[in-house]
């Protein structure tokens, strides 16, 4: 196995390793370790079902069944379809808006994501360049950047995340098959308060947690201070040296890392031009400092 990172930031690319087949706990320790390092690892030219994407991706911690999943591989609710194609009869396959906007999985949780994987079938293109870019933004080296007067503003501070703020943007974006969500959907993801700084736990560093996409406000701040506030993190981490950007190849497994990075999926491509892309999204469920170290 080579890992080869990126010039500078976020971003790595690992080779020599076939996804596949059983991952050895010294792989499982060196890809975590190249995980909290780089923050994006891109395994080129795998060919994984929908169970073995499930296999490698529960090696690195309990996978998520999404609440508002309305596709998934057949006999395994864990592997997300990510799609805007659609079957004989006209009907979508696939959730064609995932990921659209800025913002974190699982900070709307509890308990929430070491990491997403996503697996590349079918890439779309265009005047021979690839479509669908995901983009991605360094919150380690967004925390590192603060200013000192921001960090000790809002030291030991939470921040309420919703599930519903991002839901509700992504449903009125042009053709989205989104509805509201159900009352009993919206029960089970309730706004839940996160820490805005909180510590890794592969690099043991502090990092920036708090993103556009779920955050809604400051716990015990004045509405507008925490207005301002929140505006000011959302421009700072939007800054251009923070920013990675994947361009995907059919054969392409992607893993990132949810809790140093944030992720926006650019919609760059037409109904006609075909996406589909396999996903798991890993909890973090493990003491991944003693399966690093």
């Amino acid at each position: 196995m080579r890992i080869i990172p990126n010039n500078k930031g976020l971003g790595a690319r690992v080779e020599g390793i076939d996804l596949s087949a059983p991952l050895a706990d010294a792989d499982l320790r060196t890809l975590l370790r190249a995980l909290g390092a780089h923050g994006v690892l891109c395994f080129p030219n795998q060919d994984l079902d929908a169970a073995e994407l499930a296999r490698f991706g529960a090696r690195f911690g309990e996978l998520e069944v999404n609440v508002a999943n309305m596709f998934h591989a057949p006999g395994h609710p864990e592997v997300m379809i990510l799609s805007n194609k659609r079957d004989a009869e006209g009907r979508p396959i696939g959730l064609a808006d995932a990921g659209q906007g800025w913002h974190t999985d699982m900070s709307y949780a509890k308990e929430i994501a070491l990491a997403n994987v996503l697996h590349a079938k079918e890439v779309p293109v265009r005047d021979g360049r690839p479509l669908g870019d995901t983009q991605f933004r360094d919150m380690h080296a967004a925390y590192e950047t603060l200013p000192a007067e921001v960090r000790e503003r809002l030291e030991g501070r939470s921040a309420i995340h919703d599930f519903q703020k991002f839901w509700d943007m992504m449903r009125i974006r042009p053709g989205s098959i989104r509805g509201p969500l159900t009352p009993e959907q919206r029960a089970k993801r309730p706004p839940v308060s996160q820490p805005i700084f909180r510590i890794h736990p592969i690099t043991g560093r502090r990092v920036l947690y708090c993103n556009p996409g779920y955050a809604v406000r400051i716990e015990g701040l004045e509405e507008a201070e925490s207005e301002a506030l929140l505006d000011f993190l959302f421009r700072h981490q939007a800054q251009p040296d923070f920013l990675y950007t994947h361009h995907w190849s059919p054969g392409d497994v992607l893993m990132w890392d949810n809790i140093g990075t944030t992720h926006n999926a650019v919609a760059d491509y037409g109904p006609d031009e075909p996406r589909y892309i396999l996903r798991v999204q890993v909890m973090a469920t493990l003491d991944y400092a003693a399966l690093a170290a």
